[in-house]
């Protein structure tokens, strides 16, 4: 058994902040919370820690009604993006404070406190006060602090986010690791769509407080429900487009007719919601079937190794995203090819469409 939400919602006096959700999160791996800002993450967190009591609807963990059950009395771990440490209190005191707290021997204290230390590679500075102490080494004292407690459920609130580009890839590397076997649940909430693929487990996609997809994060990324999903599962922007299909055809608005991707093959005609990632539409043709795009260039993104391109067609702003180094002057007209056979269709109301392939 794991946390389950029944039919939870969560009002702020007349706002609604948790649309009515219902949400069972997996036993193993990572529950990843993804949305931007304000779509509700640290709001379902809170619930479910119990610092929040849901308006109505359950909270249920391990076979048990904690709704209503605080945060105190529950064995509950929350890391937060901010570096949240006390001040006065050394590395090894702050780590060992929750386990002060729930009266732990001083033996068992002094063993815990050095194995989660040597994990997060802290015990060269246990003696150190916060002060002293990097961004990264003030957030791996508070996952040692959330980890040694031994929680059942740990909740993991953007807390990479406020660290510096190489640090959070270690940490993201090393998480899983320390997590698996505690026989905990772990939620994690991200903004970023990348670092929800990277650490797998699954996914529940949120949008202005509604859960709009959650599975397994490789499903919910290959094959959204709905155009929420796959534009919250899309960085940079996924690109859309009204298009009509017409007998062996598609008609983009400037009635420019593209052959008829597989995906719509036993569709019937209509109009429909065209959305391809920005890594399908490339600088150079890819596929012998791309269909060739121009577009008047507004941004280009150079990252390394990758291309970003932002361009004006047919009255909207598509991106492109390319392998390579291709300087475009803005203003510029570019030259693109979209690989239509892995675009996504949707209804007007953005339900998914699929068709025979």
């Amino acid at each position: 058994m794991t946390l389950e939400l029944r039919n939870v919602t969560r009002l702020v006096g007349n706002d609604i902040h948790i649309f009515p959700t219902e949400l069972k999160l997996a036993d193993d791996g990572f529950n990843i919370l993804l949305g931007t800002t304000l779509a509700g993450k640290t709001t379902l967190m809170q619930l479910m820690a119990g610092l929040h009591r849901p308006t109505d609807g359950e909270v249920w963990f391990r076979g048990t009604n904690v709704t209503g059950v605080p945060v105190q009395k529950r064995n509950v771990s929350m890391v937060y993006q901010q570096f949240i440490n006390y001040p006065n209190f050394d590395v090894y005191e702050n780590i060992a404070s929750p386990l002060r707290v729930a009266g732990v021997k001083d033996a068992e204290v002094k063993k815990r406190v050095h194995a989660v230390s040597d994990l997060l590679r802290l015990s060269a500075m246990l003696h150190r006060r916060p002060a002293e102490l990097s961004g990264g080494q003030q957030q791996r004292t508070a996952l040692a602090r959330a980890l040694v407690k031994d929680a059942d459920l740990v909740l993991l609130d953007e807390p990479l986010a406020n660290l510096d580009f190489k640090l959070r890839e270690e940490l993201r590397d090393e998480l899983p690791k320390l997590l698996a076997g505690r026989g905990c649940t772990v939620v994690y909430a991200t903004t970023e769509p990348s670092e929800a693929l990277l650490l797998g487990g699954h996914t529940a996609a949120l949008e202005k407080g509604r859960v709009v997809q959650f599975g397994p994060t490789g499903s919910v990324y290959r094959d959204p429900a709905n155009l929420s999903s796959a534009e919250i599962f899309s960085e940079p922007p996924i690109n859309r487009m009204i298009v009509h299909k017409e007998p062996g055809n598609l008609v983009a608005p400037g009635g420019e007719r593209w052959p008829l991707p597989a995906t719509l093959r036993d569709v019937a005609d209509g109009q429909f919601i065209l959305a391809l990632r920005p890594h399908n539409v490339t600088i150079e043709r890819r596929h012998e079937a791309d269909v060739a795009m121009a577009g008047q260039v507004v941004v280009t993104e150079i990252s390394g190794s990758e291309s970003v391109i932002h361009f004006e067609m047919l009255g909207t702003t598509w991106v492109s995203q390319s392998h390579g180094v291709h300087r475009l002057a803005v203003g510029s007209i570019g030259n693109f090819f979209a690989d239509l056979d892995q675009a996504l269709f949707f209804s007007p109301d953005g339900t998914r469409v699929k068709g025979g392939a």
